[in-house]
């Protein structure tokens, strides 16, 4: 996610992986893409003068969610060099709750729209949205497996601060056993990974999240943040009050600027410095 414009601002070298993209490849494709890549540079880190013990997985939005599966699954490699760190900047992390307060309170806000979130899910899942109500109304999920997760995907778990602009209590829904087994993978860590599990979640490494305020993906972030603590891994996390989807990429773009982007890209290059 790191691009080359940010990479002048710290001593690192960087690469990006051009994984195939949904609706023409499903998933897994995209995840196995960065995995793959990921597991090769390590393999051969030295051809890339790199010291192993200084890598770090990054992506924001979608590109979060699959440096955080991927992150998850390295840490059962024991044949590969631990990360030093992941960034996850603004991720997508779970699709069993498009009502958590973050998806209430910032439904229509650009540039990710709540119904966009669960279109994208499901193109990403099997290149078919044509379930995306039901998955807007949790009719996609059975109680009991709703319930399993509970203890990690829960408006509960929200701090009370994030829940000031407005929450209505999701209403349960009868859950459409055509659409679940449409969806069933949707339950998958290496699909989404706020639902793996503590042991998984215990060995990640050092990691640094930002969320925004005007963000409907705010709540995984930190949804996966009390994860993490909770599991005795060291978070850095940066939380722009002012900032919405994407605005990392708009710091600077073209006649337009955000300082809320260039504060959040300003977090992670102090945070890249501090690791070293």
């Amino acid at each position: 996610m790191i691009n080359k414009a940010h990479v002048n601002l710290i001593p690192v070298a960087s690469w990006n992986t051009e994984y195939r993209l949904a609706p023409e490849h499903k998933y897994p494709a995209a995840y196995e893409d960065c995995l793959n890549a990921t597991v090769h540079f390590m393999k051969n880190i030295e051809h890339y003068g790199v010291d192993p013990a200084r890598i770090i997985v990054s992506g924001d939005s979608a590109g979060g969610n699959l440096a955080a599966a991927v992150s998850q699954t390295l840490a059962s490699r024991p044949d590969l060099p631990k990360l030093r760190a992941q960034i996850l900047i603004y991720p997508g992390l779970q699709a069993l709750d498009f009502n958590l307060p973050s998806y209430q309170q910032n439904r229509g806000v650009p540039l990710l729209f709540r119904e966009r979130a669960a279109f994208f899910a499901l193109q990403y899942l099997n290149g078919d949205a044509s379930h995306v109500e039901e998955v807007l109304e949790g009719s996609h999920i059975p109680a009991d497996i709703r319930l399993k997760y509970r203890k990690w995907v829960s408006p509960d778990n929200i701090p009370e601060q994030f829940k000031v602009r407005g929450v209505k209590p999701l209403v349960p829904t009868h859950c459409i056993a055509e659409v679940y087994e449409a969806v069933k993978r949707f339950c998958e860590p290496n699909l989404c990974p706020l639902l793996a599990e503590d042991a998984v979640v215990h060995q990640q490494p050092e990691s640094f999240i930002l969320t925004c305020e005007y963000d409907v993906l705010r709540d995984d972030g930190l949804l996966y943040k009390k994860r993490l603590e909770d599991n005795g891994v060291p978070v850095t996390w940066y939380h722009l009050e002012d900032g919405f989807h994407g605005i990392i990429s708009l710091h600077d773009y073209g006649g337009f600027s955000f300082p809320a982007g260039k504060r959040g890209l300003d977090s992670i290059v102090n945070f890249i410095k501090g690791l070293y």
